[in-house]
């Protein structure tokens, strides 16, 4: 059964026990560039390949891009 995920405020459907890195690629991202917030605490990048998304769980993503 799909998995619902809001990410920076809009709802997203995904697979059960994906984790942050997969979610973070599904969507075009690249995890390196990515800062990401779940349920109002900071995940550190060295976890999101462990760190499981649940059903509802509220997620912001800040991406930083390169320019100058």
């Amino acid at each position: 059964m799909p998995m619902k995920i809001i990410c920076n405020g809009k709802e997203k459907v995904t697979r059960p026990g994906i984790s942050l890195n997969d979610f973070i690629i599904d969507l075009g991202l690249r995890p390196e560039n990515v800062v990401a917030e779940c349920n109002g605490t900071i995940v550190k990048r060295e976890e999101y390949n462990t760190y499981l998304l649940k059903d509802d769980s509220m997620l912001e993503l800040i991406r930083f891009v390169g320019g100058g």
